[in-house]
Parts: C-alpha cells; sequence; structure tokens
C-alpha cells in the first residue's frame, strides 16, 4: 500500500500541473471576435500546452504608452502591434530583448528594410481613407485634391493614441514636410471627429453614417467583400503616395518565460499564424509563401511612402503640436 502511494501521488500530480502563462499585450481589434486573436489564441494553446491571455488596450500607441510607464513591472511577456512610426522608440525604450530567432529574412517579405534581432514583423500594409463608393462618386485622387478639393466628412484617430492617427501625422508630413501646418489647418476643417483608436472611428462613426470618410488601411475593403459580398466599400490610392506599415512583436526583457516567448515569435511567421491574418486583420502576411484570399486580388497596391523611423522619434512631439495648433 505504502509503494502504491509512492507511485500514485506524483503520477496524479503530473495530471494537475498548471499550463504555463504567456502574457501578450496587444490592440482591441486584433482581440475581437472577428480578428485573429481568438484563432490563434485556441491553435497556439493546443500546440504549447500554454494559457495565452491578451491583454488589449485601444491603439498601439497606448500599447507603448503602457509599457513604458509600466516599466520593470510590466506582466508583459510580448508586446505585439507596434508599428515602423514606433520602431525607435520602442528600440529606444531599453524595455525589450532579442529574440533567439534565426535568418527570419528567408521567411518574410515586406517592402521595406528589416535589420533587427529584437523586433519580429507580423503583417504590413498601407494607410488609407476609406469611403463608400455609391455616396461619394468622385474620390479624391490624391492627398491634396482630399484637402483642397473634397467636400465631405472626415473622421480620424488621435496620433497620441492610434498608430493610424500617427500615420497620417508622418503621411502628410511626407507629402508637405514644413508646410504640413498650413495644410493641417486646411484638413482639419473637414474633420468631424477624432478618436482614440481605430475601432471607435470605423465602426462608430464611418459605418455608422456619420463620416463620409475614415482614416483607415487599403486593405479595408477585402473584409467587406469577403464577409458582407460588398463592393462598395474603396479605399483612395494617392498620386503622392500611401504611406506604409509594418506592424511587430518584442520580447520584454523582464519576461519570466521567454522561451515560450520566443516559440511565439516562431510560431508568429508560421503558416497556421500568417494564413490568419488576410480574412482577420485584414493585412499583408510577411510569410511570402501565404495565399492571400480572392478579395485582395481587386485591391489596388499604393506606391509606399515611409520617413526614417528615427526622424519620427525625434520630431514626433513636434509634429503632434503642429497638428494640434493647426486652426
Amino acid at each position: 500500500m505504502r509503494l502504491f502511494l509512492i507511485i500514485f501521488i506524483p503520477l496524479f500530480l503530473s495530471n494537475i500541473v498548471k499550463a504555463e502563462k504567456l502574457t501578450v499585450y496587444t490592440y482591441d481589434s486584433f482581440v475581437s471576435e472577428w480578428g485573429p486573436g481568438p484563432i490563434i489564441k485556441e491553435i497556439f494553446e493546443d500546440r504549447y500546452n500554454t494559457d495565452l491571455e491578451f491583454v488589449a488596450v485601444d491603439g498601439a500607441a497606448t500599447l507603448l504608452n503602457k509599457i513604458i510607464l509600466e516599466g520593470e513591472n510590466s506582466k508583459a511577456d510580448i508586446v505585439l502591434g507596434l508599428d515602423m512610426n514606433l520602431f525607435d522608440a520602442a528600440n529606444k525604450s531599453n524595455l525589450f530583448t532579442q529574440h533567439s530567432l534565426e535568418n527570419i529574412n528567408k521567411d518574410i517579405q515586406v517592402p521595406v528594410k528589416w535589420n533587427t534581432d529584437i523586433f519580429v514583423p507580423y503583417n504590413y500594409g498601407y494607410f488609407s481613407f476609406v469611403y463608400n463608393n455609391e455616396k461619394l462618386t468622385t474620390p479624391p485622387k490624391s492627398m491634396d485634391e482630399l484637402i483642397n478639393v473634397t467636400d465631405a466628412r472626415i473622421v480620424i484617430q488621435d496620433p497620441r493614441t492610434s498608430t493610424v492617427g500617427l500615420g497620417l501625422l508622418t503621411w502628410m508630413k511626407s507629402i508637405y514636410g514644413n508646410d504640413s501646418q498650413k495644410e493641417w489647418t486646411k484638413l482639419n476643417k473637414k474633420i468631424i471627429s477624432v478618436t482614440k483608436g481605430w475601432t471607435d472611428a470605423y465602426y462608430n462613426f464611418f459605418m455608422a453614417g456619420e463620416a463620409d470618410i475614415v482614416l483607415s488601411y487599403s486593405t479595408s475593403p477585402a473584409a467587406h467583400i469577403m464577409f458582407e459580398d460588398r463592393n462598395d466599400i474603396s479605399a483612395t490610392t494617392f498620386s503622392e503616395g500611401n504611406y506604409i506599415t509594418v506592424e511587430f512583436a518584442g520580447i520584454l526583457k523582464n519576461s519570466k518565460n521567454k522561451k515560450m516567448a520566443n516559440s511565439f515569435l516562431n510560431f508568429m511567421l508560421s503558416h497556421d499564424f500568417q494564413s490568419v491574418i488576410p480574412s482577420t486583420n485584414i493585412m499583408y502576411p510577411v510569410n511570402n509563401s501565404t495565399v492571400l484570399p480572392d478579395a485582395f486580388n481587386k485591391l489596388k497596391i499604393p506606391e509606399a511612402l515611409q520617413i526614417d523611423p528615427e526622424e519620427i522619434n525625434n520630431n514626433k512631439e513636434k509634429w503632434i503640436d503642429e497638428w494640434l495648433n493647426a486652426s
């Protein structure tokens, strides 16, 4: 009987050992019921016997602010959803550590040079203004036309809390340079609301009919084609070019589960993760072997505009002040 207990107890305990927990900070649309989060969670937990916890905020800029404020006390193992406009700030925050993935450039294809062993990209796209083509029959063909000709109600996102809003800030700067504030003064007269995040702007204003044009992505119409069989939602492709965004993830230095965190980043580049991105996050996957849904074939790929991330980090507050003071 005593021998039986010695053998039985360890076997019993082995069955009640809790799975490891991995905490990922991200933005709200990623973990929404229609986003990639729920599918990713199910697949990853099953494969790695891990409790994957997503903690969401309303935008990626808020995401970076959150981990900077939390510092060494952050509960996150991974931050997922930062983009190139926040790259330099995130890199210089000293909160992230190197990943252990090797030769990731053979597995990824993004329209920008990727040269870092700290962050790993998972999707990319282009900022655009989205509109209903049955209601707005003469959409702007350029940023200049949007500002000076188009008569429409526009909703954008706050560059202090949203990477989409920050994307417009850098988009304007990439086109107009030192004249940006003057152009903001004109554009602001058409902007009816500035929201904290993308979800509020897109659904509570644009889709609700409260705005004619919403700042979003060139891939946004694909969602309406795939899930609603609608072809009345279109995205602008501007003659000056559209600003590119590459979203990425990184492991925090204070993560207590770096091995599993690296497993997640590796999984992020796999077919199981990447194949989910086009139909849920409605962005281009970085794995060049991923087959895109047919709806993506109807989209125009804009010319990519970009400002060096270090220049953005050095001037972002000044550019935000220009936007705030434009009247």
